[in-house]
Order: structure tokens, then sequence, then C-alpha cells
């Protein structure tokens, strides 16, 4: 008959044991705790869970933004999805999905592929709604603005 490993551990060790991992792929997620406060500049490869104060720019092109229920951002937001069930004052660039939650706020505008705005959520300032093919299109490309007219030679 086979026995668990539990019978063959010592009793006497003392070597931390390591608590087993559940589900699938780890969650590479960073996280700014409620006593936190950034001044600046926010980049990187992997997702951000806000759950303290962001002032200034947040640039996580290719992943997600969460603004956690204690978070309060005043920065611009440039990501892959954002989801906001804390305060954001500032203008939301994102390539993918916006969430606004029932709990959240937004200042700012807004421009994504996809928007989902609950009941009970706080969005003051424009939408733009950008199409599958624009969705990677920056503001400098100016997609929505009107046309110029064309300029006309004299000797035509």
């Amino acid at each position: 008959m086979l026995q668990s490993d539990k019978y063959n551990q010592n009793p006497q060790s003392t070597a931390p044991v390591a608590p087993a991992k559940i589900g699938g792929a780890p969650v590479d997620q960073a996280t700014i705790g409620r006593s936190l406060v950034i001044k600046g500049e926010v980049s990187g490869s992997e997702s951000l869970f806000v759950d303290g104060r962001i002032e200034g720019s947040i640039n996580l092109a290719e992943h997600r933004v969460t603004i956690g229920r204690n978070g309060s951002v005043q920065a611009n937001i440039t990501a892959k999805e954002v989801v906001v069930m804390g305060k954001v004052t500032g203008n939301i660039d994102c390539t993918d999905r916006v969430d606004i939650r029932s709990e959240g706020v937004v200042n700012g505008d807004v421009a994504t592929q996809r928007i989902s705005v609950e009941d009970g959520a706080i969005l003051k300032g424009g939408i733009q709604v950008r199409s599958a093919d624009l969705k990677h299109a920056k503001k400098e490309d100016k997609a929505f603005d009107a046309p110029k007219p064309m300029a006309t030679s004299a000797n035509a």
C-alpha cells in the first residue's frame, strides 16, 4: 500500500513549505497598494492593479490596467484594456476595451474599440469608438478630423 508524502516528512524539519499553486498559468500583474502614491510615469510589460494613487501617466499598451475600488488615478492611461472601479481623472486611450463598473468614475475622454458602462457609473467626457481596423491608429493620425480642402493651382 502506498503512503502519502505527509507520512514520510520529518516532523522536526523547519524548512518552509511553499503553498500549492491552484489553477492554470500564473498571472503577471503588478499591484499598487492602498497606501502607495506614485508621481510620474508608470510603464512596463505586465498588467497593473491600482488600489492606491497615481499622478502622471500610465503606459501599458499591450496589457490591462485595473483601477480598484480604492484607486485614484490622475493620469492619462494608454493600455489594451482598462477596468475602472475607482476614480480616474484623465484621458483613456485603449486598443481593445474599457469597462467602467457601477462604482467607477471617469472624468476625461475615452478612445477605444469597445466600451461598457454599468448602471451607476459616472463618465464625464467624450467617447470615441474606433472600428476594428483603426484600433491601432494613434490620436496623432486624426482619422476622425474633417477633411482639409485641397489646394488648387492658378493654372488649372
